[in-house]
Parts: structure tokens; C-alpha cells; sequence
């Protein structure tokens, strides 16, 4: 079981700036900003703390002409792709489009009259943009509502279908997809049945998922089990919490399948009455401290030596705690012992040396 691979489900590939999503691309994990796209500076320091939390594409509202105005400014104090979500005005999405936008989310259908969707297809044409098409079960066709007995996994895919029906219709098919839901088997059930039918390329996510606890478990079930699926190629986790704890927990998400092994994992037992060091708070000490190291590898810190060394064998390295000390070990095998003030710092000097 050590060993399985996820088979992905093979996808059209398109570019969003220089970032491939689909095909045999790396999944992705993007988040969206909250502050006023208008207001630069405080969009761009936003952003720069995304990118150093490992974001890899990045959304913004784009709700006037100052705020499509400002995706110029913005470009060129970041170092990652742009997707600028519109609503209702198509003249918004042009005129982001020629302001350097790299993707533009739309609803076809709450666009309007099919010439204004042409446009905007013209322009991506033109740019070479892709196009996100973002169906959730707030936004299905009335039509299909009440064709399909209301809100469920039919009508939202046949949504997003005539959606793509009206980009093909226009020769354009450099499109990826979202059906996001916030109901976690409603999401699953969706993205599930258009993978059978579609290829294009999946944007993974449930949709107003809560607040940062709530949330996160929410977005690592759903999300985690179409990924376990192979289905997704890049991922946004929704939280009511600051941007950077998306990203986070997106990344998670990833290493818990092995789909991304960029970075320090920790593996740690929930102690029990043979804990005898304080594990809590080292646990906590460590994951602020190691979270910079960009090493791919797993750390073990473990309460006892029943979890230590033995159960922790495949972690490169770790510690196991006794009576105010631990063992310091390697693949398994006990290198010293520490004392308990001075843990963290002998294993951040391992791992640093390593």
C-alpha cells in the first residue's frame, strides 16, 4: 500500500501565464486575494505573502475599470500568474485582458447576449488566454433546475456543459472548469460525473467551505478524495481566514497524497500518559521554525519510544522523548540522546547539516 501511485486522469493542458494546469502538470494550489484589487500596494504585499507561502496562481476580483486598471501595476511587482474573476461585465474582462491578465474567470451565461461573449473570446483569442468557466450550485441554469428536480449533480455538470457548449460554439477550447459546491459529496458527485464525460482540465474546490477549521476538513475530504480519485489539476481551498492558511492547507492536502514533496513534513504522535517531554509546544516551536527549509523531508517527533524509532522508521529523521530527554534518530537508526532544552536546536542542526 506504501507504494501506490495515483493514476490521473489525463486532461487537456493549457497555460495560465507560464504555469501548464493539466496533462501530466503538476497539480497547482492557488488562492484569492481579499483585499481591494484597486488599492496596489496592499494587493501586492498580499500576493508576495502567498508566493512565499508556496501559491502558485493567484485570483482577484475585478468589479471596475480601476481595478482592471490596476492588474498592470500589480504584474509587475509579483512574480505569479493572474486570473481575474468577472461577473456580469463583459467590457471588465476585455479591457483585463489587455491589462495583462493570464486567465479570465467567467460565467458565459451571466455574460449576456452571445456578442458579448464573442468579444470576450476574441480577446483571449487574441492574448492567448484561457478561459475558467466557474459553475456552483448557486448558478445553474433555472431551466435545469426544474428539469433535473433542483440543486444536485446533474444539473450542475449539464450547467457547466452548456457553458462550454457556448466557448466551442465560438472555436475556443483553451478552457478549464470548476463545480464547486459547498456540500462536500455534492462537490464530488460533480466533479466525479464530468470527468467522465469531459477532458478538460479541473479546477478543485468546495466552495464558501467555512472557517479555518471547518473549512480545511471539509476542503481536505472532498478535495483529498477526488485527488485519491486522479481527478483535479490545480486546487483552491476556501476559507474565511486569511489567504496564506489556503495555501497551507492546500499543500497539505498534496504531500498527504504524495502529489507534492516540496518541503519539510512532520509526522507526530498525539501523546498519551507515557509522554513524558512537553510535545505539544515542541511540536508548535517546530513547525514555526522548520516551515522555511526547503528540504523534501519528514520529520518524526514522537512522544515515547514505543512511537519512536520503530513505528517512525521511514521518517529521515526524528526524536523520540523519554524523562526529560529523547533519542535523536535516523531511518531508524538512535544516533545520540538530548536533553529536553536542547532538542529543537540539535535537530535543527541535523536536518541543516543533512
Amino acid at each position: 500500500m506504501g507504494d501506490f501511485m495515483i493514476n490521473r486522469r489525463q486532461t487537456k493542458q493549457i497555460m495560465i501565464g507560464n504555469i501548464p494546469v493539466g496533462g501530466d502538470a503538476p497539480i497547482t494550489v492557488q488562492s484569492m486575494t481579499n483585499t481591494k484589487t484597486k488599492d496596489v500596494q496592499s494587493t501586492v504585499a498580499q500576493i508576495l505573502q502567498l508566493e512565499n507561502a508556496g501559491c502558485d496562481i493567484i485570483r482577484f476580483a475585478v468589479n471596475d475599470r480601476d481595478d482592471a486598471e490596476a492588474i498592470q501595476k500589480i504584474k509587475k511587482s509579483i512574480h505569479i500568474p493572474v486570473v481575474v474573476d468577472i461577473q456580469f461585465d463583459h467590457r471588465l474582462a476585455i479591457m483585463s485582458a489587455e491589462m495583462g491578465a493570464d486567465c479570465i474567470r467567467i460565467n458565459p451565461g451571466n455574460i449576456g447576449e452571445k456578442n458579448k461573449v464573442k468579444e470576450v473570446v476574441e480577446v483571449c483569442k487574441h492574448y492567448g488566454l484561457p478561459i475558467r468557466i466557474g459553475v456552483n450550485s448557486g448558478s445553474i441554469h433555472k431551466d435545469l433546475l426544474s428539469e433535473m428536480g433542483g440543486v444536485n449533480a446533474n444539473s450542475i455538470v449539464q450547467s457547466a456543459m452548456r457553458e462550454i457548449e457556448v466557448l466551442e460554439d465560438l472555436n475556443f477550447f483553451d478552457i478549464k472548469v470548476s463545480l464547486k459546491a459547498s456540500n462536500v459529496n455534492l462537490s464530488i458527485d460533480s466533479y466525479s460525473e464530468f470527468s467522465k464525460i469531459c477532458d478538460y482540465p479541473l479546477h478543485l474546490g468546495i466552495t464558501e467551505a467555512g472557517p479555518a477549521f471547518q473549512g480545511a476538513v471539509k476542503s481536505a475530504v472532498g478535495i483529498g478524495y477526488l485527488l485519491r480519485e486522479g481527478i483535479g489539476d490545480t486546487i483552491r481551498v476556501s476559507l474565511t481566514s486569511d489567504p496564506v492558511e489556503e495555501i497551507k492547507v492546500g499543500r497539505e492536502i498534496l504531500k498527504s497524497l504524495n502529489l507534492l514533496t516540496d518541503g519539510i513534513e512532520i509526522i507526530s504522535c498525539p501523546t498519551c500518559a507515557r509522554t513524558n517531554i512537553d510535545l505539544l509546544s515542541l511540536v508548535g516551536k517546530a513547525e514555526k521554525k522548520l516551515s522555511p527549509i526547503k528540504k523534501n523531508l519528514k520529520i518524526a517527533l514522537m512522544g515515547c519510544a514505543v512511537n519512536g524509532p520503530g513505528e517512525a522508521r521511514e521518517a529521515d529523521i526524528g526524536i523520540a522523548g523519554g524523562i526529560g530527554e529523547a533519542i535523536l534518530f535516523k531511518k531508524g537508526v538512535i544516533l545520540k540522546k538530548i536533553s529536553e532544552e536542547n532538542l529543537l536546536d540539535e535537530l535543527v542542526k541535523e536536518i541543516e547539516n543533512m
